[in-house]
């Protein structure tokens, strides 16, 4: 049969190893499937394609791997690991997609998006994200030494952790105005997303919007086929 998965918010990171062995056993027995899309935060951290990180090789041969058997592999950036380049995806066998993307799902026009320039309410996390995506700033970032990048990393996450922990559950979500919004402006009436580690499915008069699950206790995959969709997921072996 056919069918497309999608996948996000896996955060990998070398003292989650669990993780990293959970991935490798989805993409092992997922590859009887036309496509995988991993919108965004696959990395905890990235700090640009050069890294000579053990784990950076690990999962771009997990993911080769994979994509050699036959699926079509597509990455979006996300708000951990924006950084990320055309040629980590290359070398993991896969594309990497803008955020937003459109794609047509067994006849559904269907938009992609992280999901976190959904969250319009946390104002001082959009100015953030303006910055860290701005060319210019990430150009001078990526000159930077390794050691020095990920020393950055490392203070960027510590200060999102505390940003977040003192922020209303609220303004943490989508706004719904934003995500009615953008769905209008792309013509479509299905959103699939990740980022706010809020899976779920909700119907509303425009259509309906799919929320990933990040991969802290679960392993979270929506699953999409000309005639059904299903979010499933199953517990993370510690």
């Amino acid at each position: 049969m056919s069918r497309t998965l999608f996948i996000s918010d896996l955060h990998l990171d070398p003292a989650r190893p669990a993780v990293t062995a959970a991935l490798a056993g989805f993409l092992q027995t997922h590859t009887n499937c036309d496509a995988l899309y991993v919108l965004g935060d696959l990395f905890e951290a990235w700090i640009g394609d050069d890294d000579d990180a053990p784990l950076a090789a690990e999962v771009a041969e997990l993911f080769h791997t994979f994509a050699a058997a036959g699926p079509d592999l597509y990455f979006m950036r996300g708000n951990r690991d924006f950084l990320l380049g055309d040629t980590w995806c290359a070398r993991a066998g896969g594309t990497l997609l803008p955020d937003p993307s459109l794609v047509d799902l067994y006849g559904t026009p269907t938009l992609l998006m992280h999901g976190d320039s959904l969250c319009t309410a946390d104002a001082s996390y959009m100015a953030f994200r303006a910055q860290v995506r701005d060319p210019a700033w990430q150009a001078d970032v990526l000159a930077r030494p390794l050691e020095e990048r990920r020393a950055l990393a490392a203070q960027l996450r510590a200060q999102s952790r505390e940003a977040s922990s003192n922020k209303p559950e609220d303004i943490l979500d989508v706004t719904p105005a934003e995500v009615e919004r953008v769905m209008r402006e792309a013509g479509v009436s299905r959103l699939v997303h990740g980022h706010t580690h809020r899976p779920g499915h909700h119907e509303f008069d425009l259509g309906e919007r799919w929320v990933l699950g990040d991969w802290e206790d679960f392993l979270w995959v929506l699953s999409v086929d000309p005639s059904s969709v299903c979010l499933e997921n199953s517990p993370i072996i510690q």
